[in-house]
C-alpha cells in the first residue's frame, strides 16, 4: 500500500518577535506593519500580549460561559472549538490553527459561547481585549483587521450550511486548511490533521464511516494519499474543482 513519504516535521511554533516586530504569525502584523505604524505605535499593541501556555491535549482554554476578557491567538498546535446541545452531544465549531484568533464571538454576550480545547501542544498570545478596543479607537489598521477577522469567523460558521454532498464537504475542508497552512508559511499539500476522524466527521455534519469511505475513494481516484493522520494532496486542481461549489473561489 502507498505511503506518505516520511519527513521532519517540527511543530510550528512562531517566534516571539522583537520590538520592532510581532510573532511570525501574528494575527495583526499586517495590521501594523503594512501600515507603517512606528516603533512606539507597534509597543502599545505589544504591551498587551501575555504568551501563555501551553495548553496539553485535551485540555480546554476556556469553557462555555466563562468571562470574557481577552481574545487569543494561535502560536502553535490546534485549538477545536465546540458546544454541547442539550443531550449533551459535541458539536465542533471549528479546528484553529497558528496566527488564528479564538474568542472572537465572546465580544458581544461578554462571556465565551463555546468550549476550546487543545488538540496538541498548544500556545497562545493573549491580548486584553478591552485595551485592545480602545487602542483600536486610535490606530485605523488595527480596527480594520478586527473587523476582517470578525467577518472571516463569521464566513467559516456559515461555510458548510449548504445542502452539499459528503465528497464536497471533504474537498472544501482540504482546499481551505491547505490555503490557511499555506498562508502561513506550511505546507500546502503535506497536511498533518490533528483532528481525528470522528471530529472531522462532526464539523462536515457527517457519519465518521462516511469520512472514512469520502478519503478512500479520494485515493482510490489519485487526489490524495493517506496515512493515519498524514494527508498529502496530489492532484490539487480536481480538489478544488470538486470544492468550488462550497468555497465559490
Amino acid at each position: 500500500m502507498s505511503t506518505v513519504s516520511r519527513r521532519p516535521r517540527p511543530n510550528p511554533i512562531a517566534d516571539d518577535g522583537n520590538e520592532l516586530r510581532f510573532c511570525s504569525t501574528c494575527a495583526f502584523s499586517d495590521a501594523c506593519l503594512s501600515q507603517g505604524y512606528d516603533k512606539s505605535s507597534l509597543m502599545d499593541l505589544h504591551v498587551l500580549v501575555e504568551h501563555v501556555g501551553p495548553f496539553h491535549e485535551g485540555e480546554h482554554i476556556f469553557r462555555e460561559g466563562d468571562e470574557f476578557n481577552a481574545i487569543a491567538a494561535v502560536r502553535a498546535g490546534t485549538v477545536k472549538t465546540y458546544v454541547l446541545d442539550a443531550a449533551g452531544h459535541e458539536q465542533v465549531l471549528g479546528f484553529h490553527l497558528p496566527g488564528e484568533i479564538i474568542g472572537l464571538n465572546a465580544i458581544s454576550e461578554a462571556r465565551y459561547p463555546c468550549d476550546a480545547v487543545a488538540l496538541d501542544t498548544v500556545m497562545l498570545c493573549r491580548f486584553s481585549f478591552p485595551k485592545m478596543a480602545l487602542l483600536a479607537t486610535r490606530m485605523p489598521g488595527l480596527q480594520a483587521q478586527l473587523f476582517k477577522l470578525l467577518s472571516q469567523d463569521i464566513g467559516k460558521a456559515a461555510l458548510l450550511a449548504g445542502d452539499y454532498s459528503a465528497d464536497q464537504r471533504m474537498a472544501a475542508f482540504l482546499v481551505a486548511l491547505s490555503r490557511r497552512f499555506a498562508q502561513r508559511g506550511f505546507s500546502a499539500t503535506r497536511l498533518h490533521l490533528t483532528m481525528t476522524r470522528t471530529d472531522i466527521a462532526n464539523y462536515l455534519r457527517l457519519a465518521p464511516e462516511t469520512v472514512s469511505r469520502v478519503l478512500k475513494r479520494l485515493q482510490d481516484e489519485g487526489l490524495v494519499r493517506v496515512e493515519r493522520r498524514e494527508l498529502e494532496i496530489l492532484d490539487a486542481a480536481r480538489i478544488e474543482e470538486l470544492a468550488l461549489a462550497v468555497l465559490r473561489s
